[in-house]
């Protein structure tokens, strides 16, 4: 939104309600859209807020109002707004509920107003007021999922050296970030396996290690440490990590430093079974809901108990149920996938759908999980490191024999996300969509 090429005009203030004077200016919206500021400020007055046109055309279609109160709220100025920790620094709610502006300026860069309260100054770039007259907000995440089938996806998009790091690491964590982001997992080679620590060190780089009842970073073999599957050597179904705590893990890690039989020093790698498998959760929910959204909207809205209590002195279950897909219906993208069956518990929805419905719309989930043209299947390969958002894949594995060697880790899905910001966007950016 801007000023067309009329001079700047200014408000003059009564006792209560500003007023324009006769011939006042023009504002525009983004589209182009000239609107008479007197007729904005009348259209806005009955709800003690500003309003913006978004047509062309008159009649005119008014915009989100702003309400005042809101605007003073969001005052972007060094004395409103500590500008190095980008924190308020003053309390909201002492000032008076009917606050109002005392006059009104306007230019090409933005709009500035002198409110009643204190004779403060505020100053809206109209960048800054654009998605809000638009009634939303900046939303700094959406960038396009590449869905992957059985070909997972092709190299050139996946993989990143594990030297770039060393080059230029905001660079190399960025691209490795944005793999994950849209492509739902990445691949950096030539991890050095001698030891593990290279691997912690390098998944240090995107964010703090996650520590669980697990500890943190992880280095183990099917040893049986602790009471769960992936501690074993037996076949693990398609699933989400941490289904049983209320903010599941958002990246997971894992490097295959070994895989040997007893008496030899390397192992084959395929005939020693431990394959694993990748299936995108975001694409088999977008199909069960062409498919089958009746049994989507069922998976959508039963929440789901979940729960580790393997380990003596352990029972960890979420604050609340969840559902197996948690869908955001303002943007009409999928959240999160949660969904181990091992980990369920006693499934009992009762109010809007019966047991028997949530048992049907599983299956049909399930029936889409065993399509063979969904599930990507591949050996983890030494010198290899996996990564992969946990909220959108699923991941499991074949059986195997001998001695295999995992390290890996969990990173939270907010220090990911604020990594992949700061590591891919300019700084002014990432405090517009994450401060407003």
């Amino acid at each position: 939104m801007r000023l067309n090429s009329q001079s700047i005009r200014h408000m003059s203030a009564g006792k209560k309600t500003p007023q324009f004077a006769k011939g006042a200016g023009i504002w525009t919206s983004a589209k182009g859209a000239p609107v008479a500021i007197d007729q904005a400020i009348n259209q806005a007055d009955k709800s003690r807020g500003l309003a913006f046109a978004i047509t062309n055309e008159k009649p005119y279609r008014w915009g989100e109002v702003l309400p005042y109160f809101w605007l003073r709220d969001n005052c972007r100025c060094g004395t409103c707004i500590n500008q190095d920790t980008r924190q308020r620094n003053f309390d909201t709610f002492e000032l008076p509920e009917d606050i109002g502006p005392v006059r009104i300026t306007t230019n090409e860069a933005g709009l500035e107003i002198e409110w009643s309260h204190g004779s403060h100054i505020s100053f809206y770039r109209w960048d800054f007021l654009e998605s809000y007259m638009k009634g939303a907000r900046p939303e700094p995440d959406d960038v396009p999922f590449v869905y992957f089938g059985s070909e997972g996806h092709a190299n050139s998009s996946i993989e990143i050296e594990y030297a770039e790091f060393f080059k230029d690491e905001t660079h190399a964590v960025g691209r490795l970030t944005d793999r994950i982001k849209r492509n739902g997992y990445a691949v950096v080679i030539g991890v050095p396996t001698e030891s593990a620590k290279p691997t912690e060190d390098l998944l240090r780089k995107i964010g703090p290690i996650r520590e669980t009842h697990y500890g943190g970073f992880y280095d183990f073999t099917a040893d049986m440490k602790y009471a769960d599957t992936a501690y074993t050597n037996i076949p693990l179904a398609l699933h989400t990590d941490n289904t049983y705590f209320t903010d599941p893990s958002g990246v997971q890690a894992f490097h295959l430093l070994s895989h040997t039989v007893a008496g030899s020093v390397k192992g084959s790698g395929s005939d020693l079974g431990g394959q694993s498998s990748l299936l995108d959760g975001f694409y088999a929910a977008h199909i069960m809901k062409e498919e089958a959204p009746d049994l989507f909207e069922v998976l959508a809205n039963v929440g789901v108990p979940y729960h580790a209590s393997g380990n003596k002195g352990i029972a960890i279950s979420p604050d609340e149920l969840y559902p197996v897909l948690e869908y955001n219906t303002e943007r009409n993208i999928m959240h999160r996938i949660r969904w181990n069956n091992d980990d369920r518990g006693v499934v009992f929805p009762g109010g809007k759908y019966s047991i028997m419905q949530w048992y049907k719309a599983a299956a049909k989930w399930r029936e889409i999980l065993a399509r063979k043209e969904l599930v990507y299947w591949f050996q983890l390969k030494p010198g290899n490191l996996l990564l992969f958002n946990n909220y959108r894949l699923l991941h499991g594995r074949s059986a195997f024999v001998g001695i295999r060697r995992i390290c890996g880790g969990y990173i939270n899905y907010d220090d990911f996300i604020s990594r992949w910001r700061n590591t891919n966007y300019p700084r002014d950016q990432v405090l517009k969509q994450v401060t407003g």
